[in-house]
């Protein structure tokens, strides 16, 4: 087991300036030729303004992050995004806009007369794209997972404008784990108002550019609605999963309390982390729709309690969806432990707090498509390579039971990527995640889901951050390719940072290409080719 008494993972959470153009990073080992374009990433680049502090690691301003790669060259370049939270707080040297775990204080400057028929103006939301960065049509969008996303341009990370999804259509906000199809369509998903004000999920299609060139976001439109557990409170959704045809939709026990987030923040001095609770009771309840009909199954799958942030693949076998997952066991919410303050604290610290907390588990669920009511009592999976079950109730619900696919005490496989493009939605053997040592990320782990067996890279004081899978141009084997990650390295030599490339076949290094800066977490990205 690897420790970090030395805290370089605090680094992760410093405060960089942004550059004013791309540097060359210095390359070791040597870049394979084919690997031609930009690495895109997004994470918290501005941890405060002036005196005042961001309090979570959901808070701090979105930096824009690209490593460029042509003939085995590489440069670095990243821009903090030009949301109205960031230039506010630039103009004002204040933090304007409320963030995930961080109460803006309202202008001092304001009589208050002003400051009083400003509480009718309700909550100013965020528009700090801090998660994950993503294509519609032929246009690029930094993300949150608020009712903003933010268009950039991809090769000078500039900001392009803010556009609001609740124009288009009926969604509170939408998650920042689109998934996309090979034509371009992108699905995602957001909660909304449903029929007499209950709360629902929306599934959401955003088509295709057409030859017509127009916006395909002005095209957008609702494909299915997903009921609510409880109408008043909705659960916090971050992902969600998508085969050729079926939608799985996987509702935890944490829940937004409307009526918090809804009365006026500004007279008891409430953020987003405020408005979080969990039902201690229900457990988990999955559902599934078809795709192409838009039609909800009437099939009420349950289990016990987690949180889930990532879906790491689903696809349909025999009858049968395998939804892979990435839990953490429990209903209390994963994000109450990732306040900044826990992050940097001492390892000591830090592993006395990850003991508390809900623990990690990648998992396997089987879902049965087919219910006959003769088998109540009886476990309906009969796929022959899990041990998963699905047993029918007398009360007609499906209780599930997972395949375990990863488990280690405080360690969680996380962040997961696969060669999206092949085997999104459909059977595949490897998953490749970020390996979190009581929440400090300090390996990258690939994974096969058939065998468990497991290939890890892992070096002292370095924390890495998610794996990008890319294929290589002519690959005829599902790992065929190398892995993307940004590593920092802050005890070790003069270097803080480097993009590393490993085989993705057995995690050995293949390159690194350091570069003079620091550089912050980052959540989610992709790779655009060249």
């Amino acid at each position: 087991r690897v420790e970090h008494p030395a805290g370089g993972y605090k680094k992760l959470f410093e405060t960089v300036e942004e550059l004013s153009s791309p540097v060359t990073a210095h390359v070791t080992g040597r870049v394979p030729t084919w690997l031609r374009g930009s690495l895109l990433r997004c994470g918290p680049g501005l941890f405060e303004v002036g005196a005042e502090p961001f309090y979570h690691l959901f808070d701090g301003q979105a930096l824009l992050h690209k490593f460029d790669f042509k003939e085995g060259h590489v440069t670095y370049h990243r821009r903090f995004v030009r949301s109205d939270a960031y230039v506010r707080a630039m103009t004002e040297k204040r933090i304007v806009i409320t963030e995930f775990g961080t109460y803006a204080y309202p202008d001092p400057c304001k009589n208050i007369f002003s400051r009083f028929f400003s509480y009718f103006k309700g909550v100013e939301v965020t528009d700090n794209a801090l998660v994950n960065v993503y294509p519609i049509g032929e246009d690029y969008y930094a993300c949150t997972e608020t009712n903003f996303i933010t268009r950039i341009n991809p090769e000078t990370l500039e900001t392009i404008k803010q556009v609001d999804l609740c124009k288009y259509v009926s969604v509170n906000g939408a998650t920042a784990h689109p998934h996309i199809e090979n034509d371009g369509t992108v699905y995602n998903i957001g909660n909304c108002f449903g029929k007499n004000f209950a709360l629902a999920y929306n599934i959401i299609r955003i088509p295709p550019l057409q030859a017509d060139k127009e916006d395909p976001i002005n095209k957008s439109e609702v494909v299915v609605q997903f009921p609510c557990s409880d109408r008043f409170k909705p659960s916090y959704v971050h992902s969600f999963g998508l085969t050729e045809n079926y939608i799985v939709f996987v509702e935890t026990p944490v829940k937004i309390n409307l009526f918090k987030f809804l009365s006026s923040w500004s007279l008891w001095g409430a953020n987003y982390m405020d408005c979080f609770e969990s039902n201690e009771t229900m457990g988990v309840w999955l559902h599934v729709a078809e795709k192409k009909k838009g039609r909800l199954l009437n099939i009420k799958y349950r289990t016990s309690a987690f949180n889930l942030f990532h879906h790491i693949n689903t696809y349909e076998d025999n009858g049968f969806l395998i939804v892979d997952l990435c839990t953490w066991k429990g209903f209390e919410f994963v994000y109450n432990y990732l306040y900044l303050a826990n992050l940097r604290a001492n390892w000591d610290e830090v592993k006395r707090q990850a003991e508390k907390a809900p623990q990690p588990e990648a998992r396997r669920y089987v879902l049965p498509l087919t219910i006959d009511k003769a088998n109540t009592g009886k476990n309906l999976i009969t796929l022959p390579y899990t041990t998963a079950t699905a047993t029918l109730r007398s009360d007609e619900t499906i209780w599930l039971e997972p395949e375990v696919i990863f488990s280690g005490p405080r360690h969680a496989f996380e962040f997961p990527q696969i060669n999206y493009k092949k085997y999104c939605g459909k059977p595949y053997t490897y998953t490749y995640g970020l390996g979190l040592n009581h929440f400090v990320p300090d390996k990258l782990c690939k994974l096969n889901v058939k065998t468990k067996e497991t290939w890890v890279w892992q070096e002292p004081d370095s924390y890495p951050s998610e794996p990008i899978f890319v294929s290589h141009p002519d690959a005829l084997e599902e790992d065929d390719g190398v892995v993307l990650s940004i590593v920092i390295s802050p005890g070790a030599g003069p270097k803080p940072a480097y993009l590393l490339i490993l085989s993705a076949k057995d995690m050995s290094e293949v390159a690194r290409a350091e570069v003079e800066v620091n550089i912050p977490v980052t959540f989610h990205g992709i790779f655009k080719r060249a």
